[in-house]
């Protein structure tokens, strides 16, 4: 499994991207920056788009991949019900952008949305993939993605405290968890439904206390002007925990 990280950030400057991830050149975890961040062909390869919930910084680059792969045939975009409910609502609506999911033509529109169900295991593009709720102010899911060589990675999306009850349900590889704040905005990002790196440490804790070991760990979704201060503080916890904790930046390349 080869992960691009796209975006790595939830602001947007001249050297930072909004959060998305490709795997394999196919399958895509949340679409902030992903027409951004690829050129036409590449995007006409991406088949599957995996959507964790509908703040904007999530869903933004769906409009423009829909436009751009219009004439090629649909593109599967998944995701639980009330976030396509709001794609279809709020962004592809026919006003803001056109209705993805009819045009341009219903027998063969750009976009198809495929919802899904936590806790149930689907396969997509060839992977297994199970979506399952995490704690953020709107319903939102992590996504546990398997390859067929066993190779497996776990995206958190946004959330806040509370990831053990997503524990139970799987054993990554890889660990890609937002950090969007530093500890001293602690209070603030709790209440936004973000991690620090101490909130992370808590929730990697409970993690190796449950499944016996520690995947390595990529952050993303970082505040730009907090990096610096995110940065030194995940190297400590990294160090707290003796187990590799880092932060992804634009063009990262990972391989399970």
């Amino acid at each position: 499994m080869e992960i691009h990280v796209l975006g790595a950030h939830n602001f947007e400057t001249e050297r930072t991207r909004l959060v998305s991830l490709l795997i394999d050149d196919v399958l895509a975890l949340d679409a902030g920056g992903l027409t951004s961040s690829l050129s036409f062909p590449a995007q006409e390869k991406i088949r599957a788009i995996l959507l964790t919930h509908y703040h904007f910084d999530h869903i933004r680059d769906i409009a423009t991949l829909g436009l751009a792969t219009a004439l090629l045939g649909p593109t599967n975009v998944y995701s639980t019900p009330v976030v396509l409910e709001a794609l279809s609502a709020h962004l592809i609506n026919g006003e803001i952008y056109p209705k993805f999911t009819q045009w341009p033509s219903p027998e063969r529109p750009s976009l198809l949305l495929c919802p899904m169900e936590p806790y149930r295991t689907v396969t997509i593009e060839g992977y297994n993939v199970v979506a399952l709720p995490v704690n953020h102010t709107v319903p939102t899911v992590g996504y546990q993605v398997i390859a067929n060589d066993k190779s497996a990675l776990f995206y958190t999306g946004d959330t806040g405290p509370g990831l053990s009850s997503c524990w139970p349900y799987i054993s990554p590889q890889l660990l890609i968890a937002e950090v969007s704040g530093s500890n001293r905005w602690e209070k603030r990002m709790r209440e936004a439904g973000h991690l620090t790196p101490r909130l992370l440490k808590d929730e990697l804790v409970e993690f190796r206390e449950l499944k016996g070991y520690l995947p390595p760990v990529i952050a993303v979704h970082m505040n730009p002007s907090l990096e610096s201060e995110i940065e030194t503080e995940v190297a400590q916890v990294a160090r707290e925990l003796d187990s590799p904790v880092t932060l992804a930046y634009e063009g990262m390349r990972l391989h399970l």
